[in-house]
């Protein structure tokens, strides 16, 4: 003969209370954003050091003024001759090419670089670390050391005139540009690889295992799980290099000075040489006031046009 031991069924109170969650903490319920006192000291620095100075450049672009005297209003006499000035319409050309250049040449190269410093290869780390040296070098120390290597009579085309003619590759146009797309593209694409080192890193690994088990290749691999996981990365980069190209300014003014003649006179140049050699500062502020607004019209353009601005998950590539 068998027993057969029951248990009572719990009672509806304790049934209830088992499912009820646990009250959260008044600590816990209170964790959120932070307020906007934390973000206070960076919002009034940033206003006394970019918003204010952008009113102040905007209003100086409606003036006339040398530096010395007091402004006089002029209305528009300064954004008309402008528009008139060859030489501010062969500006704009010129600066347009060198970011077209910038991101034509730096994409492909930080991408490819990014993605094989993010790997696991011999002397990677050691390699990695010589390339990123330009990083630590400023604008303006990097065209003087590119400035002294090219001189055409004591640098490397002097020596190696089978290769560079005369040497003097600041003396054209066309090899002047090459030069300072070379520059900028020496120091920068560093930059630019380091960014996209780390998003390759944040990839997860287990799409390549998949890939591997279907029978991908590394370059199956690469253009369809590793290009488009960079998507949001690339965007960023791609801003940067616009940004970074209409505001150009040391490279200019150490490697060439806008020669020969106006053929490198890029806006950014041409700004400086408006304000601070002709004493034109009104002309100089509509200058600047114009790159501003260009700077941000593209920005805005590349996000839009990417659909930068519908992506909300926080990986790479995942919209």
């Amino acid at each position: 003969m068998t027993t057969k031991i029951t248990s009572a069924p719990p009672a509806a109170g304790l049934r209830k209370e088992s499912r009820r969650r646990p009250a959260a903490s008044p600590s816990v319920s209170k964790v959120g954003r932070p307020g906007f006192a934390w973000a206070l000291p960076a919002a009034v620095f940033f206003a006394l050091f970019a918003i204010v100075p952008l009113i102040m450049v905007a209003v100086l672009s409606f003036m006339s003024w040398d530096g010395i005297g007091s402004p006089q209003w002029v209305g528009t006499d300064n954004w008309s001759r402008l528009m008139d000035d060859p030489v501010m319409l062969q500006s704009i050309w010129l600066t347009l090419l060198l970011t077209a250049l910038g991101v034509v040449v730096q994409t492909p190269l930080s991408i490819l670089l990014g993605v094989w410093a993010a790997g696991h290869q011999r002397n990677r780390a050691v390699l990695s670390v010589i390339y990123f040296i330009p990083l630590l070098l400023s604008a303006t120390a990097v065209s003087v050391l590119w400035r002294a290597l090219l001189d055409p009579n004591f640098g490397i085309p002097a020596d190696a005139t089978w290769l560079f003619g005369d040497g003097n590759l600041f003396g054209e146009q066309a090899t002047a540009i090459g030069v300072l797309a070379f520059v900028s593209t020496w120091q920068f694409t560093p930059f630019h690889t380091l960014i996209y080192q780390g998003a390759a890193r944040a990839i997860p690994q287990v799409l390549y295992q998949a890939a591997e088990i279907d029978g991908a290749g590394r370059y199956r691999q690469f253009f369809h799980i590793t290009l488009p996981q960079l998507r949001n990365s690339m965007i960023t980069s791609m801003i940067l290099m616009i940004v970074g190209g209409l505001t150009t300014f040391e490279t200019v003014l150490i490697l060439t000075q806008g020669g020969p003649g106006t053929d490198t006179t890029i806006s950014a140049y041409y700004m400086y040489d408006k304000a601070f050699k002709g004493f034109d500062f009104g002309a100089g502020s509509a200058i600047a006031l114009a790159l501003v607004v260009a700077a941000t019209i593209i920005s805005l353009v590349v996000v839009k046009v990417s659909g930068y601005d519908k992506m909300r998950s926080t990986m790479e590539g995942v919209s």
